[in-house]
């Protein structure tokens, strides 16, 4: 493929701009997508967009980035839509049919940012359909990885990490072979907590966990970041994108969040992924893969941070850690079990039904009562993965009531 972009404003002659879908348009991963695409003009043409419950921020956004379709998860968003629409030629869509329908437009790359298990059946269509897919939805391999990574070998296609830390992995990599890595390490900033005592943690309300120190996201991510689950969640995931064993996998808390992940070689060589911490990089080089897009992202000045830190995880303070790492280390359908479960935990805390440590507690006694139910295979379809993750979102909840 031909380079995209020369510069921010100019296209390289001859290429044609580069068709874009994009699923979960509204959030956080879909904004900063939309800020690299206005960054680089002529050099994408986004084609559909896909959003859940926001109709007129998902007609806002299909109207900004001129797409042709837009289709909202929640039917009831549907009028609402429709109405930020009116006088456009941008055709919209409801409910998960029409998220799927975008999935599938004919496009040269697919970012998959839907949050949560929501998110698992249209970007795997879109895998199933041959297009490469830009990743940004941890449930997918978290829930049904092995799946996810076949599918992708036989569509004979791409999925590239959208993630900081797996595509700073990607990028340490280079054309080194999985074989010659010793082990690789992603980093955690550590969260709102990292130097609060455990009795402190346990207190911790809602406001606290969700005022993270480095990073904006939504909720469900602040929330898992706050626990150090989502390093466990990355950990599942980096395991398939890398086809790696969990043994050569390793956390490190690095709480200026500059160090994305680092590749130590067998020959003792550690190349590192830095960046300012900025969406918008990863994005950048999905979106532009194999080529650069020029971004407005902030620099990084080595000299003005002065020193990097880094800190071993702490167990004791942070065990969800420790569930999702176990997760990993007894394989088959136990992820797809931790993250149903981590689901119902966290929007339980931030309703107020139980306290910030009680999330990793729900979510171990959910797995342990999977273990003693059958050792259960990784999921083989998408319907097996939902089916397992709707029964485990199920036992969960009747563990809180």
């Amino acid at each position: 493929m031909g380079s995209l972009v020369q510069s921010k404003h100019e296209v390289r002659g001859g290429s044609k701009p580069r068709r874009l879908v994009i699923l979960g348009a509204t959030g956080s991963i879909g904004r900063s997508t939309a800020d690299v695409i206005e960054g680089a003009p002529g050099a994408f043409k986004v084609e559909a967009i896909a959003g859940g419950r926001d109709g007129a921020g998902l007609a806002r956004m299909a109207i900004r980035l001129r797409a042709r379709f837009a289709a909202v998860a929640d039917e009831a968003a549907y009028d609402e839509l429709k109405v930020g629409l009116a006088g456009t030629d941008i055709r919209a869509g409801a409910g998960a049919s029409a998220v799927k329908e975008a999935a599938l437009f004919e496009s040269d790359l697919v970012v998959g940012a839907i949050s949560g298990a929501a998110g698992v059946e249209p970007t795997h269509a879109a895998l199933a359909a041959g297009r490469q897919v830009a990743l940004a939805n941890k449930e997918c391999l978290v829930c049904a990885g092995d799946l996810f990574m076949r599918t992708a070998k036989a569509a004979g296609t791409k999925l590239l990490p959208m993630d900081s830390e797996h595509n700073a992995i990607f990028q340490a990599m280079g054309a080194s072979r999985v074989d010659e890595v010793e082990e690789m390490i992603l980093t955690a900033s550590g969260g709102p907590f990292r130097t609060w005592e455990a009795g402190l943690i346990a207190k911790a309300t809602p406001a606290e966990a969700l005022a993270h120190p480095n990073w904006s996201m939504g909720p469900k991510v602040t929330i898992d970041s706050a626990s150090l689950m989502n390093k466990g969640l990355e950990l599942i995931e980096a395991h398939h994108i890398f086809d790696i064993p969990a043994k050569r996998l390793g956390v490190l808390v690095h709480p200026q969040s500059i160090v994305h992940g680092l590749v130590t070689f067998a020959d003792g060589s550690v190349v590192a992924g830095m960046a300012c911490p900025d969406m918008k990089v990863p994005i950048a080089h999905c979106l532009g893969f194999p080529e650069r897009v020029t971004t407005v992202a902030r620099r990084l000045d080595l000299a003005a941070i002065g020193s990097l830190t880094f800190e071993k995880p702490d167990f004791d303070r942070f065990p969800a850690l420790r569930v999702a790492m176990a997760a990993l280390e007894h394989g088959g359908a136990m992820p797809t079990v931790l993250n149903a479960a981590n689901e119902v935990a966290v929007a339980a805390f931030l309703e107020g039904q139980i306290s910030f440590m009680d999330i990793a507690r729900l979510v171990e006694t959910c797995c342990e009562a999977a273990a003693r139910d059958s050792n259960g295979h990784a999921p083989t379809s998408v319907a097996e993965a939902l089916e397992i993750d709707h029964m485990s979102r199920e036992r969960a909840r009747s563990l809180l009531a």
